[in-house]
């Protein structure tokens, strides 16, 4: 399981980042547009649901699955 740490912001709100961000961040993608079309295709699931929001909010908590890849975010 890969374990993605989110950055603490600077205004003191909850961190997070987008779903197409984590993909391409961590390498999975090779590209935002890559990522796009693969969430967009249904091929990432959020906390074991499909999720085709390629802007979704993950925070500390949620799992996100793709290709045989488990990520964790934690804060």
């Amino acid at each position: 399981m890969i374990q993605f740490t989110l950055k603490p912001t600077p205004d003191g709100s909850e961190p997070f980042i987008e779903l197409n961000k984590l993909l391409k961040v961590l390498q999975l993608c090779s590209s935002g547009a890559e990522a796009n079309v693969v969430i967009t295709d249904g091929m990432v699931k959020v906390n074991g649901q499909t999720d085709t929001r390629k802007r979704a909010k993950l925070k500390a908590g949620d799992t996100i699955s793709f290709e045989g890849e488990n990520i964790e975010i934690v804060s």
